[in-house]
């Protein structure tokens, strides 16, 4: 094989959502035979962690009618549900319009949906409530795109073009997400020029994006792949990383590529070229999921959502610390924030893939169903995030994360 054929198969193997699983269990192999620097896994406390998750599935959906893990839950906050009341604003556009606005409403929620942080607060106008994290940005992402800052044309206001994302500025997100000096965003910056050079991406690909640059053709483009009226969930994700590509910042690199929310552990690391690397994509694969309903709504199926992973993120990873299954062998870790491509982050984001499915796999036994009745996205919403954030509000006043993760908006 020629140099260039084997980097264009490292990194076709580091889009492949079953590298993120191989590598994760790769981790987890080593931990349990106590070979990692950071963590150790107790897998005695793995009955106690299914039962509290368990517990919060049945506080939140005691029917079990649970939806899938994505964007789209956190704008029915607060019990109103704001998606609903915008698609009977949308009575009378085209399906092909509706999928439009909601795919760029949700991939520009996803894009500012990097954690806020312990200290920002928005007030939402139309209840009067205050909401923060998640549910905030998902608030001020939907009042942003509703405002029509992103559309060219007076006209149209709810749309994306990739004009307005090159121009969109920290002013812009300031007013929008009402930014003062104690107010403070973690990223603002970081989400800024992410939007910015999703302008970018989007005006270089107009096999993604259509002849007009506009952000929601990209519903277009992967309706299109249905066949029989089926998708695969793999197919959205490569093409979501695919088209988006650019927008990430440059970090670790191949032989000159960027690889995104990729990252090297020393311990994997073999003759094959690549075997140190370790793909998570996050932002990625929540867009991925965020992306399936708008889908389902037009009547094509998504299949195969067990193609992609658990979220490695903090209030999964958060809920195995917290819990005891994920055991931190150096306290001093807890003491201050760390960088993304920090080993110990590594190891914590990578044990929380591979956890995540072995946990899943006891719930389903409790509840006596298989992978079909109960993807890997129900469980997260059921589920993982919310016992993740639970746990940590009754260990921490403030229900922070038990690690802190330097942010720049583009990760996390």
């Amino acid at each position: 094989m020629s140099d260039n054929e084997s980097t264009n198969s490292v990194l076709q193997t580091l889009q492949d959502p079953r590298t993120i699983r191989q590598q994760a269990q790769r981790l987890l192999s080593l931990a349990y035979q106590e070979q990692l620097e950071h963590f150790a896994v107790d897998n005695e406390q793995m009955s106690a962690t299914a039962a509290f998750v368990l517990d919060v599935i049945h506080d939140q959906y005691p029917t079990l009618e649970i939806p899938y893990h994505s964007r789209w839950r956190h704008f029915t906050t607060g019990g109103i549900d704001r998606i609903n009341a915008l698609t009977a604003r949308l009575h009378g556009l085209s399906q092909e319009e509706q999928g439009k606005i909601f795919y760029e409403l949700v991939i520009i929620s996803v894009f500012l949906d990097a954690g806020a942080g312990n200290y920002w607060r928005y007030l939402d106008s139309d209840t009067g409530q205050e909401y923060n994290r998640s549910e905030g940005l998902a608030i001020a992402s939907l009042a942003l795109y509703l405002s029509g800052v992103f559309s060219s044309d007076p006209n149209q206001p709810w749309r994306v073009d990739y004009e307005r994302l090159l121009t969109f500025a920290h002013s812009d997100l300031t007013k929008a997400f009402q930014l003062t000096n104690t107010n403070v965003l973690e990223g603002a910056e970081g989400r800024v020029a992410l939007l910015n050079r999703l302008g970018m991406a989007i005006s270089k690909q107009s096999h993604y994006f259509g002849k007009e640059r506009r952000l929601g053709n990209f519903y277009s483009y992967i309706s299109s792949l249905q066949v029989n009226q089926t998708i695969r969930a793999s197919q959205i994700f490569q093409a979501v990383l695919a088209a988006f590509t650019e927008v990430w910042p440059t970090r670790l690199q191949f032989e000159g590529v960027a690889l995104g929310d990729v990252w090297c552990h020393p311990k994997l690391k073999t003759d094959v070229l690549g075997s140190e690397l370790i793909p998570f994509h996050k932002l990625s694969q929540w867009l991925t999921y965020s992306l399936v309903e708008p889908l389902e709504w037009s009547g094509i199926k998504v299949t195969q959502l067990d193609e992609l992973t658990g979220l490695p993120e903090y209030r999964n990873g958060g809920l195995l610390i917290d819990m005891g299954l994920l055991r931190v062998k150096n306290k001093e870790l807890f003491l201050k924030p760390h960088s993304p491509g920090a080993e110990a982050i590594v190891e914590w984001r990578a044990l929380t893939v591979a956890l995540l499915d072995e946990l899943a796999t006891t719930i389903r036994q409790q509840l006596q169903m298989d992978a079909v009745a109960l993807p890997l996205a129900k469980i997260l919403q059921g589920g993982t995030w919310e016992a993740g954030r639970r746990i940590a509000k009754l260990r921490r006043s403030e229900g922070n994360p038990p690690i802190q993760i330097i942010s720049d908006g583009t990760v996390f």
